[in-house]
């Protein structure tokens, strides 16, 4: 019996339709739980719905919501899926089904499609270079679903206080015990401005390196990937010249990210981006294949 288990900070805007998506599944004896954490809007009420189970945590912070939803979660594999992310229908099925046809498989992600759509020139360069690096294409970050067995998940005890979940969980697995599911499309959306996308890449930078700091004390028990700074040039630009133009937009912004996400961080800035919640036909439902 699996466990979904949705980590929810003030996501009352785009809750619904992920929800809905989760209900439609054609998976049996299942549980769902939303944790909503630190929530100053309707999350908890959204997700309050006969099938669910809600953690109301008045303490914000995605690490403990995803330890408090364990700490209720029955069933295995643990699917941790986020706030805004409509998962296809036969999604889920599909995304099960990988672990009894591979028995080396640990963890189980869709393949994702990133929305540009609406975006500035700026940002649509970026994602032009992102989505071809490679740490995309093996990582099990940036999807949003991540599916874990039982033997994957008795790797860790508890998500540890930091930010970036996603990259915690790409560090406890070889990858052969990763498998994507790529008749499995999610479609993640993308920043709606450069500031918002900035925004999001000072804390993804900032979690980063607070992962690695904590590994390399031995807080962590993980070995971090090494970052590559040189992949967009060596893996994408190199290999396909035509995608230079988009590469001196995408080298602007990252060098940008780097030098704020080094200042000290002030409450309220250069945190989460909150251009695509709430947005006009976001969230997006992906599809399967």
């Amino acid at each position: 019996m699996p466990s979904v288990v949705i980590a929810a900070h003030n996501e009352e805007r785009v809750l619904g339709p992920v929800l809905d998506a989760v209900l439609r599944q054609d998976v049996a004896d299942w549980d769902v739980i939303v944790v909503a954490n630190g929530c100053t809007d309707r999350t908890a009420q959204v997700a309050d719905r006969p099938g669910v189970t809600v953690v109301d945590r008045p303490e914000p912070g995605k690490a403990g919501a995803l330890n408090a939803g364990d700490a209720i979660a029955t069933g295995f594999p643990r699917i941790y899926l986020d706030a805004d992310i409509v998962v296809p229908e036969g999604g889920l099925a599909a995304i099960l089904e990988r672990f009894s046809e591979n028995p080396a498989a640990l963890v189980v992600v869709p393949r994702r499609r990133l929305d540009v759509g609406g975006r500035p020139w700026p940002v649509r360069a970026y994602f032009t270079i992102n989505e071809r690096l490679p740490a995309f294409r093996r990582g099990l970050f940036g999807r949003g679903t991540i599916a874990v067995s039982e033997a994957g998940r008795a790797r860790f005890t508890t998500f540890p206080a930091l930010i970036a979940d996603d990259l915690f969980l790409d560090s406890q697995f070889t990858d052969g015990e990763k498998v994507e599911a790529g008749d499995v499309e999610v479609v993640v959306e993308t920043p709606f401005t450069t500031r918002d996308l900035l925004r999001r890449l000072v804390r993804v930078r900032r979690g980063n390196a607070q992962l690695r700091a904590a590994a390399a004390s031995g807080q962590v028990d993980v070995q971090v990937r090494p970052s590559d700074r040189w992949a967009w040039l060596r893996d994408v630009v190199l290999p396909a010249p035509r995608l230079a133009f988009a590469a001196i937009p995408y080298l602007a912004i990252t060098v940008t990210a780097a030098l704020l996400a080094r200042r000290a961080a002030k409450a309220g800035a250069w945190g989460r981006d909150e251009s695509t919640r709430g947005r006009a036909g976001s969230p997006v439902e992906g599809t399967q294949s």
